[in-house]
């Protein structure tokens, strides 16, 4: 249901929301190796996130993406709308491009309640619900 593009982009988004702020500013080359992503490709995702107003961003010696106090309001479903679009995410699971309620694959009703709850838990956890309480990347990263 989610690009292995926005699992990366939500991945760069955790990290930033808990090493960055407006004073800290973090480059792309301090956070590929973490999230396990070219350096260009994660670069490319959180680009396209700063151009929608996601994440934050400046340019310069003390430049880098960073999340505002705003930006950690974001939802997760904000990350994957400007990653993969609306549709990815209410696509049918078997790339049937006709599936739905009245025209349902064979696997819809298995697992549509179950996608709705998905969706569901996109559109309501804050990035800031993700990270409160921890402190420890570990948590998020795992070795």
């Amino acid at each position: 249901m989610l690009s292995n593009s926005s699992k990366y982009a939500i991945k760069g988004v955790l990290y930033l929301a808990l090493n960055s702020n407006e004073d800290h500013k973090i480059m792309v080359r301090d956070i590929f190796e973490v999230v396990h992503v070219s350096e260009a490709y994660l670069a490319k995702l959180l680009q396209e996130l700063s151009r929608h107003g996601i994440i934050s961003s400046a340019r310069g010696p003390k430049g880098g993406f960073y999340l505002s106090e705003d930006d950690r309001k974001r939802t997760l479903m904000d990350i994957v709308r400007v990653i993969d679009g609306e549709k990815r995410v209410h696509s049918c699971v078997m790339g049937i491009r006709d599936c739905d309620m009245n025209n349902p694959c064979v696997l819809h009703k298995l697992v549509g309640a179950n996608k709705s709850k998905f969706i569901n838990v996109l559109e309501n956890t804050t990035i800031l619900d993700l990270i409160d309480g921890k402190q420890d990347i570990e948590e998020f990263f795992p070795l």
